[in-house]
C-alpha cells in the first residue's frame, strides 16, 4: 500500500473555502426542505417530497444536497401559487446549468453581481427577471470566453 501524499495548503485553503461558502449557504435562511415547503403550502400525503423532486426532474428549480437532505431556494417558490417554482427561474437556471451545479447555482444568486449593480440575483429574480436572465448570460459567457 502506498502512502498518501500530504495535502497542499493549497488544496487545503481551497477546502476551506468550499467549507465555508457552503456553511454561509446554508445559515442565509434562504433554503427550506421538501417537507417544509408541504407544510407551506399546507400539501398532506403520505410522500411529501415527490413533487419537489418532480420540479427538479423538470429543472423547474434546483436544490443543493447536505447530508442527505435537499434544500430548496425559498427565493425560487412562488407564495401566489401555493409555493410551487418561480416561473422566472427555469429560464436562469436553463443558462447556468451549462457550467455550474446546483451548489454553484446557490453561490451565484446570493453573490453580488456587476452585471446587477451589485445586487444579488436571487433579490431581482422576482421583479427584474430579465436583468437576471442576462447577468446569467454574462456569466456563462465569461466562463466560454476565458
Amino acid at each position: 500500500m502506498a502512502p498518501l501524499e500530504p495535502i497542499s495548503s493549497l488544496e487545503r485553503r481551497q477546502a476551506e473555502m468550499l467549507m465555508k461558502a457552503k456553511s454561509t449557504v446554508l445559515e442565509s435562511g434562504d433554503w427550506v426542505t421538501a417537507p417544509e415547503i408541504a407544510s407551506l403550502a399546507q400539501l398532506s400525503g403520505r410522500n411529501l417530497s415527490s413533487q419537489p423532486s418532480e420540479w427538479i426532474l423538470d429543472k423547474r428549480i434546483f436544490a443543493i444536497t447536505h447530508n442527505g437532505t435537499d434544500y430548496f431556494p425559498m427565493y425560487g417558490l412562488d407564495e401566489a401559487c401555493g409555493y410551487g417554482p418561480l416561473s422566472q427561474l427555469k429560464d436562469v437556471m436553463k443558462v447556468l446549468e451549462s457550467s455550474k451545479d446546483s451548489w454553484q447555482m446557490a453561490y451565484w444568486f446570493m453573490s453580488d453581481n456587476s452585471w446587477l449593480a451589485s445586487k444579488r440575483p436571487q433579490d431581482l429574480l422576482r421583479f427584474d427577471p430579465g436583468s437576471v436572465l442576462e447577468a446569467a448570460l454574462e456569466e456563462v459567457s465569461e466562463i466560454s470566453h476565458g
